[in-house]
Protein backbone atom coordinates (compact mmCIF):
# COMPACT_ATOMS: atom_id res chain seq x y z
CA UNK A 1 0.00 0.00 0.00
CA UNK A 2 1.28 3.77 -0.79
CA UNK A 3 2.37 5.97 1.89
CA UNK A 4 -0.48 8.21 3.29
CA UNK A 5 -3.29 5.93 1.78
CA UNK A 6 -6.83 6.64 3.46
CA UNK A 7 -10.42 5.88 2.78
CA UNK A 8 -12.68 8.96 1.67
CA UNK A 9 -15.50 9.67 4.02
CA UNK A 10 -18.71 11.84 3.63
CA UNK A 11 -16.72 15.08 5.43
CA UNK A 12 -13.77 14.87 2.61
CA UNK A 13 -16.36 14.60 -0.13
CA UNK A 14 -17.78 18.10 1.50
CA UNK A 15 -14.56 19.32 2.02
CA UNK A 16 -13.60 18.63 -1.76
CA UNK A 17 -16.87 19.52 -2.76
CA UNK A 18 -16.47 23.19 -1.22
CA UNK A 19 -13.23 23.80 -3.75
CA UNK A 20 -15.48 24.01 -6.42
CA UNK A 21 -16.44 27.76 -5.29
CA UNK A 22 -14.06 30.61 -5.03
CA UNK A 23 -15.02 30.84 -1.65
CA UNK A 24 -13.93 27.35 -0.78
CA UNK A 25 -10.93 27.86 -1.93
CA UNK A 26 -9.43 30.77 -0.48
CA UNK A 27 -11.23 30.12 3.16
CA UNK A 28 -8.72 26.83 2.62
CA UNK A 29 -5.90 28.37 0.77
CA UNK A 30 -6.70 24.87 -2.24
CA UNK A 31 -7.79 24.58 -5.59
CA UNK A 32 -8.50 20.92 -7.12
CA UNK A 33 -6.71 19.88 -10.57
CA UNK A 34 -8.33 16.73 -12.52
CA UNK A 35 -7.10 14.75 -14.65
CA UNK A 36 -3.62 12.83 -15.39
CA UNK A 37 -1.80 15.49 -17.65
CA UNK A 38 -3.01 18.36 -16.10
CA UNK A 39 -2.31 16.50 -12.17
CA UNK A 40 1.15 15.21 -13.17
CA UNK A 41 2.04 18.40 -14.50
CA UNK A 42 1.62 19.70 -10.80
CA UNK A 43 2.51 17.35 -8.96
CA UNK A 44 6.25 18.78 -9.66
CA UNK A 45 5.57 22.52 -9.89
CA UNK A 46 5.71 24.71 -7.46
CA UNK A 47 2.09 24.18 -6.25
CA UNK A 48 2.80 21.45 -2.85
CA UNK A 49 0.79 18.16 -3.30
CA UNK A 50 -1.72 17.83 -0.37
CA UNK A 51 -4.37 14.71 -2.15
CA UNK A 52 -5.26 12.48 -4.27
CA UNK A 53 -7.73 11.03 -4.97
CA UNK A 54 -8.12 8.24 -7.51
CA UNK A 55 -9.72 5.11 -9.92
CA UNK A 56 -7.54 2.17 -8.76
CA UNK A 57 -6.13 1.54 -12.44
CA UNK A 58 -4.52 4.61 -12.05
CA UNK A 59 -2.90 4.09 -8.71
CA UNK A 60 -2.09 0.58 -10.05
CA UNK A 61 -0.50 2.60 -13.49
CA UNK A 62 0.82 5.78 -11.69
CA UNK A 63 1.76 4.50 -8.31
CA UNK A 64 5.03 4.77 -8.53
CA UNK A 65 5.03 8.91 -9.17
CA UNK A 66 3.16 8.68 -5.65
CA UNK A 67 6.10 7.00 -3.14
CA UNK A 68 7.86 9.58 -0.84
CA UNK A 69 5.15 12.03 -1.51
CA UNK A 70 4.06 13.90 1.65
CA UNK A 71 0.12 13.70 0.39
CA UNK A 72 -2.83 11.88 1.57
CA UNK A 73 -4.16 9.27 -1.17
CA UNK A 74 -7.13 7.68 -1.38
CA UNK A 75 -8.60 5.08 -3.57
CA UNK A 76 -12.27 6.11 -5.15
CA UNK A 77 -14.68 4.06 -7.17
CA UNK A 78 -16.64 5.66 -9.88
CA UNK A 79 -19.43 6.34 -7.75
CA UNK A 80 -17.91 7.95 -4.97
CA UNK A 81 -15.45 10.18 -7.95
CA UNK A 82 -18.56 11.51 -9.27
CA UNK A 83 -19.69 13.57 -6.14
CA UNK A 84 -16.26 15.01 -5.83
CA UNK A 85 -15.62 15.93 -9.23
CA UNK A 86 -16.23 19.34 -11.22
CA UNK A 87 -16.37 17.78 -14.50
CA UNK A 88 -19.71 16.94 -16.44
CA UNK A 89 -17.48 13.61 -17.59
CA UNK A 90 -15.45 12.49 -14.02
CA UNK A 91 -11.45 11.56 -14.95
CA UNK A 92 -9.51 8.96 -13.15
CA UNK A 93 -8.08 10.96 -10.75
CA UNK A 94 -8.19 14.25 -8.66
CA UNK A 95 -5.67 16.36 -6.79
CA UNK A 96 -5.77 18.89 -4.04
CA UNK A 97 -2.93 21.40 -4.17
CA UNK A 98 -1.82 24.49 -2.03
CA UNK A 99 -2.56 28.07 -3.18
CA UNK A 100 0.59 29.22 -0.74
CA UNK A 101 2.46 30.25 -4.17
CA UNK A 102 1.00 33.16 -5.82
CA UNK A 103 2.12 34.63 -9.14
CA UNK A 104 4.69 37.22 -8.46
CA UNK A 105 4.40 41.19 -10.92
CA UNK A 106 7.42 40.54 -13.33
CA UNK A 107 9.82 43.63 -12.60
CA UNK A 108 11.44 45.96 -14.81
CA UNK A 109 13.17 45.72 -17.14
CA UNK A 110 10.68 43.80 -19.17
CA UNK A 111 12.95 42.06 -21.43
CA UNK A 112 10.34 39.58 -23.21
CA UNK A 113 7.12 39.46 -24.06
CA UNK A 114 4.53 39.94 -21.46
CA UNK A 115 0.98 39.18 -21.76
CA UNK A 116 -2.15 41.45 -20.11
CA UNK A 117 -5.21 40.22 -20.00
CA UNK A 118 -7.78 43.08 -19.69
CA UNK A 119 -11.07 41.87 -17.73
CA UNK A 120 -11.10 38.16 -19.25
CA UNK A 121 -14.19 36.85 -18.06
CA UNK A 122 -14.57 33.23 -19.33
CA UNK A 123 -12.89 30.15 -17.64
CA UNK A 124 -12.24 28.42 -20.83
CA UNK A 125 -11.08 31.54 -22.89
CA UNK A 126 -8.80 32.30 -19.56
CA UNK A 127 -7.48 28.89 -19.42
CA UNK A 128 -6.75 28.38 -23.26
CA UNK A 129 -5.12 31.58 -22.99
CA UNK A 130 -2.48 30.27 -20.48
CA UNK A 131 -1.99 27.13 -22.40
CA UNK A 132 -1.08 29.83 -25.69
CA UNK A 133 1.43 31.50 -23.43
CA UNK A 134 2.89 28.21 -22.83
CA UNK A 135 2.95 27.42 -26.10
CA UNK A 136 4.75 30.16 -27.07
CA UNK A 137 7.13 30.37 -24.41
CA UNK A 138 5.68 33.51 -23.15
CA UNK A 139 6.04 33.02 -19.08
CA UNK A 140 4.57 36.05 -17.60
CA UNK A 141 0.44 36.85 -17.66
CA UNK A 142 -0.46 39.81 -15.73
CA UNK A 143 -3.98 40.11 -15.35
CA UNK A 144 -6.62 42.65 -13.81
CA UNK A 145 -8.10 42.32 -10.80
CA UNK A 146 -11.71 41.71 -12.80
CA UNK A 147 -10.05 38.72 -14.75
CA UNK A 148 -11.74 35.60 -14.05
CA UNK A 149 -9.95 33.81 -11.09
CA UNK A 150 -6.86 31.40 -12.23
CA UNK A 151 -7.81 28.70 -9.87
CA UNK A 152 -11.62 28.67 -10.91
CA UNK A 153 -12.00 24.48 -11.95
CA UNK A 154 -12.56 25.07 -15.45
CA UNK A 155 -9.80 27.45 -15.78
CA UNK A 156 -7.40 25.04 -14.11
CA UNK A 157 -8.80 22.30 -16.47
CA UNK A 158 -8.58 24.15 -19.87
CA UNK A 159 -4.88 25.07 -19.28
CA UNK A 160 -4.51 21.33 -19.70
CA UNK A 161 -0.92 21.69 -17.06
CA UNK A 162 -0.01 24.91 -18.27
CA UNK A 163 -0.39 26.89 -15.15
CA UNK A 164 2.32 24.83 -13.30
CA UNK A 165 4.41 26.48 -16.27
CA UNK A 166 3.25 29.90 -16.55
CA UNK A 167 2.90 32.84 -14.26
CA UNK A 168 0.08 34.69 -13.85
CA UNK A 169 -0.33 37.32 -11.50
CA UNK A 170 -3.12 39.90 -10.19
CA UNK A 171 -2.66 43.57 -10.00
CA UNK A 172 -3.99 47.02 -11.01
CA UNK A 173 -3.60 46.65 -14.59
CA UNK A 174 -2.96 50.36 -15.08
CA UNK A 175 -1.27 50.90 -11.90
CA UNK A 176 1.67 48.04 -13.30
CA UNK A 177 1.42 49.43 -16.77
CA UNK A 178 1.43 53.36 -16.12
CA UNK A 179 4.88 52.58 -13.90
CA UNK A 180 6.52 51.36 -17.31
CA UNK A 181 9.81 52.40 -18.23
CA UNK A 182 8.67 55.31 -21.07
CA UNK A 183 9.50 53.54 -24.75
CA UNK A 184 8.35 50.26 -23.84
CA UNK A 185 6.15 49.25 -26.63
CA UNK A 186 2.71 48.44 -24.98
CA UNK A 187 0.37 46.67 -28.01
CA UNK A 188 -3.04 46.79 -28.03
CA UNK A 189 -5.80 45.03 -30.52
CA UNK A 190 -8.29 47.53 -32.11
CA UNK A 191 -10.91 47.69 -35.01
CA UNK A 192 -9.23 50.91 -36.41
CA UNK A 193 -5.95 49.51 -35.76
CA UNK A 194 -2.53 48.83 -37.62
CA UNK A 195 -2.84 45.91 -39.67
CA UNK A 196 -0.56 43.24 -37.46
CA UNK A 197 0.62 41.63 -40.44
CA UNK A 198 2.38 45.17 -41.97
CA UNK A 199 3.20 46.53 -38.59
CA UNK A 200 6.72 46.28 -36.88
CA UNK A 201 6.83 44.12 -34.04
CA UNK A 202 9.29 44.73 -31.18
CA UNK A 203 10.92 41.11 -29.23
CA UNK A 204 9.88 42.47 -26.01
CA UNK A 205 7.28 44.59 -24.18
CA UNK A 206 3.39 43.79 -23.35
CA UNK A 207 0.24 42.70 -25.30
CA UNK A 208 -2.86 43.49 -23.70
CA UNK A 209 -5.97 41.26 -24.71
CA UNK A 210 -9.46 42.63 -24.02
CA UNK A 211 -12.43 41.57 -22.59
CA UNK A 212 -14.47 39.08 -24.59
CA UNK A 213 -17.17 41.46 -25.66
CA UNK A 214 -16.19 45.08 -24.65
CA UNK A 215 -12.40 44.56 -26.06
CA UNK A 216 -9.83 46.96 -24.54
CA UNK A 217 -11.20 49.03 -21.66
CA UNK A 218 -11.08 52.81 -22.13
CA UNK A 219 -8.46 52.96 -18.86
CA UNK A 220 -5.84 50.79 -19.98
CA UNK A 221 -6.56 52.14 -23.90
CA UNK A 222 -4.73 55.53 -23.10
CA UNK A 223 -1.91 53.50 -22.75
CA UNK A 224 -1.90 51.60 -25.54
CA UNK A 225 1.21 52.90 -27.84
CA UNK A 226 0.84 50.83 -30.11
CA UNK A 227 -2.86 49.60 -31.74
CA UNK A 228 -2.98 46.53 -34.10
CA UNK A 229 -5.51 44.90 -35.79
CA UNK A 230 -5.73 41.43 -37.15
CA UNK A 231 -7.19 41.37 -40.63
CA UNK A 232 -10.03 39.43 -42.04
CA UNK A 233 -9.71 37.66 -45.17
CA UNK A 234 -12.94 36.45 -46.01
CA UNK A 235 -14.59 38.23 -48.47
CA UNK A 236 -17.64 39.66 -48.43
CA UNK A 237 -19.87 39.16 -45.02
CA UNK A 238 -17.68 37.68 -42.27
CA UNK A 239 -17.46 37.09 -38.66
CA UNK A 240 -17.80 39.97 -36.82
CA UNK A 241 -14.85 39.08 -34.55
CA UNK A 242 -12.96 36.83 -33.12
CA UNK A 243 -12.74 35.02 -29.48
CA UNK A 244 -10.41 35.94 -27.12
CA UNK A 245 -7.78 32.86 -26.97
CA UNK A 246 -8.00 32.52 -30.56
CA UNK A 247 -7.44 36.40 -31.04
CA UNK A 248 -4.19 35.61 -28.61
CA UNK A 249 -2.91 32.77 -30.38
CA UNK A 250 -2.94 34.41 -33.66
CA UNK A 251 -0.79 37.43 -31.85
CA UNK A 252 1.56 35.55 -29.88
CA UNK A 253 2.23 33.24 -33.20
CA UNK A 254 3.24 36.31 -35.22
CA UNK A 255 5.07 37.99 -32.40
CA UNK A 256 7.53 34.65 -32.33
CA UNK A 257 7.24 34.24 -35.87
CA UNK A 258 8.97 37.62 -36.44
CA UNK A 259 11.81 36.93 -33.88
CA UNK A 260 12.74 33.97 -35.30
CA UNK A 261 13.39 36.21 -38.48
Amino acid sequence: MIPGFFMISKIKIHFIRSLHQKKGREENGQFLAEGSKIVMDLMDSRFPLREIYALPEWLNSHGNLLQNRQALIAEVNENEMGKITALSSPSPVLAVFDLTSSGKVPSFPINDIVLALDGIRDPGNMGTIIRIADWFGIRQVICSEDTVELFNPKVVQATMGSIARVNVAYTSLFGWLSALTPGIPVYGTFLEGNDIYQEELASSGVIIMGNESRGISPEMDSLVNHRIFIPSFSTGNHAESLNASIATAIVCSEFRRRKKI
